[in-house]
This record gives C-alpha cells, structure tokens and sequence, in this order.
C-alpha cells in the first residue's frame, strides 16, 4: 500500500480545493493578487547571468508574441498564474536525460540532474541550472504566503518553491508541467535555449581595478576580470609583476556579447577610460606593468585597433603621441582573488577617466 506523506496530503488538499473552485466557476486567481510588478526591460544595460545566457527581461511586444503560440491551458499557467492538477503534468514522470526550459522563451531553468520524485503531483527540482534563471516573489493567495518562482526573462509564471527540499539545498521547486518544455540530451536547441556567443578582448591602460570596474558598466560586456598579460613568467603573482622584473601588464579580460556591443565600441570606451599619451605609467602608478596596451585575439581585432589608433592620431584628439602598444594576446593569469572586483568590494575609484 503506498504512504502518502504530509507534504503530498496537504498539496492534494490544494488540488481538491482548486477542483472545487473550477467546478463553482471560481477564475484562477488574477495577477494582481501578489505583490509582484513585473521588471521593466533595460535594453541599455543587458543582464546576463554566470552560465553565460542573456537574461535581459524581455520587452511587452515580445512577450506577447511569444504568447500567441500557447494553447488556452498554458496560457492560463504561464500569463495568469495558473495552477495545473496534482499528478496529470506530463512531464511529473519524465525520467530522460537533459534540461527544462521555460515553455515561453526556452530560457534553460531546470537540469534533469535536479529533479526528485516529492510525491506532491508536479514536476520538482532542489535547484535551477543557473540562480539568476528564476525570480522569487511573495504570493499571498489562498490565505498563505508562499514564494511564487518565474522565469527571469519573460516573467512566465513557473510555480512555487519551499523549504522541504533534499539536501544539497534544501528546497523544492515545484513546477507546472506546462511551464516548462524539456529538451532532451542531444536534441537540437532552439535560439532561445542557446547560450551567448560571447567574444573576448584584453586591454591594459594602467590600475586594472579602474579598467575592469569601468567595463563591468559597460552595456553589452558580460564579465571582465582583472590579470596579468604580455610577459614571460610561466605564473606571475602581484607582487612578481609589481617589481617590473616579468614584463607583464596590469591587463584586464573582457568577455563581451557581440550582439549588443562590437570590438570597436570597446575600442572607444577603453580610449575614454585612461590617457593613451602616458608611456609606461598612468597617473601616480609608474611602471611597465602600467603601460597602455591592446592584446588582440586576431587578425580582425588587429587591424581594428590600429585602424583607431591611427583614426585618433590623424584627429588631434590628443596633444602627444599616442603610446599604446597592439600585440597579440599571450597567455593571461588571472590575478588574485582580492584584486577582483576590487572597487565594488571597497567602495573606491582608481584614477580612471569618468
């Protein structure tokens, strides 16, 4: 005989409830009853999250033509927080290998790898694939407070999660099976589903704390780290590099989208945020791990450098002679771990141009 357990009792206790309140005509509950508003999109400043997957919320149009794809029942789930019946998703059983996607705008959420049987009905997980994938918020509804779980870029309504989860986590989010589709190891993914194609680019222009702060602002760039590039040591630390003795620069890796920002933005940015005339120093720092230098990645990011470079030079933009070198990009080291972030964790500035 099977046991039921008391979080399956009290969610079949919902489902009876919810039953009810379909068959007395009783609407799903409208979304104005959470205290959710969705997130307006900044097209200016795009999100992106760890696993590399552009989560910038998407505009109203595009919801909506995203939404003219679902059949009523999804649209009831996903658009007006519905809630499907206890054991009848078709994916509560689904035991093949891959990953869940948002059934909206195919946004990754869900790894096969998380999912466990709680025996509540739907379909449940103890962890997203990425964090940043899954919005939070308080609901209200049926004279509790839960925390109702969406998607991060569409804002589709996902599920709840709770607290009564397996270990590693201890959570449990439980999702509808219409809000999701599953994509099966070694099927094709749809666009949606897809992870940036992100490009990288190396610059040097003095203090890498100033140079990568000022980048992680910049639109369009998805991380930037601070390192060491462009000399002979096979593992140079801060202090190796600070002597002068390894040839390396203060240099910083710049892992951008190209879809919202091309090499040649960044070009313009990095000449923007130090002097390019200071020969082997900016500012107070002196130094050949300060100079002002472009590592390129290739024949393209080559030429488009120079090609600035001399487009500066023929503009009198700057009174002296520009001085930044373009080499090909060596092997970077990352610097240490304190010297990441180093402005947001210390709340100061490194004598960057504005």
């Amino acid at each position: 005989m099977r046991t039921i357990s008391l979080a399956a009792l009290f969610f079949m206790t919902i489902a009876i409830t919810f039953a009810v309140g379909r068959a007395a005509g009783l609407a799903d509950p409208p979304a104005s009853s959470t205290e959710h508003t969705a997130a307006m999109p900044t097209p200016d400043m795009p999100r992106y999250s760890k696993s590399g997957y552009d989560i910038t919320p998407l505009p109203r149009a595009e919801v909506e033509r995203l939404a003219s794809a679902l059949d009523p029942e999804q649209a009831r789930i996903l658009l007006r927080k519905g809630t499907e019946p206890p054991f009848c998703g078709n994916l509560l059983d689904n035991k093949k290998t891959g990953f869940y996607a948002c059934r909206l705008c195919d946004l990754p959420l869900f790894s096969s790898g998380s999912k466990f049987d709680s025996g509540t009905g739907w379909p449940s997980f103890f962890q997203p694939v990425d964090e940043a994938h899954v919005a939070t918020i308080s609901d209200h509804t049926l004279g509790m407070v839960r925390t109702e779980i969406l998607c991060a870029r569409c804002d589709a309504h996902l599920g709840h999660v709770f607290d009564d989860g397996p270990r590693p986590t201890g959570l449990r989010f439980c999702v509808n099976s219409a809000s999701l589709t599953f994509i099966e190891d070694g099927e094709a993914l749809p666009p949606g589903a897809r992870p940036v194609a992100v490009e990288t680019a190396y610059f040097a222009g003095g203090c890498f704390w100033g140079i990568e702060d000022k980048f992680q602002h910049t639109p369009g760039v998805i991380d930037a780290v601070s390192g060491y590039q462009g000399g002979h040591a096979d593992t140079p630390t801060y202090w190796q590099v600070c002597s002068g003795d390894t040839g390396h620069a203060e240099s910083v890796r710049v892992l951008f989208d190209p879809a919202r920002i091309t090499y040649r933005d960044l070009l313009e940015r990095f000449f923007s945020m130090h002097d390019p005339t200071q020969l082997n120093r900016q500012g107070p720092d002196v130094g050949t791990q300060y100079r002002s230098a472009i590592f390129t990645t290739s024949d393209a990011q080559r030429a488009a450098a120079e090609a600035y470079i001399a487009e500066l030079t023929a503009s009198s933009r700057f009174k002296r002679p520009i001085v930044t070198r373009v080499e090909p990009a060596g092997p970077f080291f990352e610097a240490e771990e304190h010297h990441q972030d180093y402005n947001l964790k210390n709340g100061t500035s490194c004598g960057v141009q504005p």
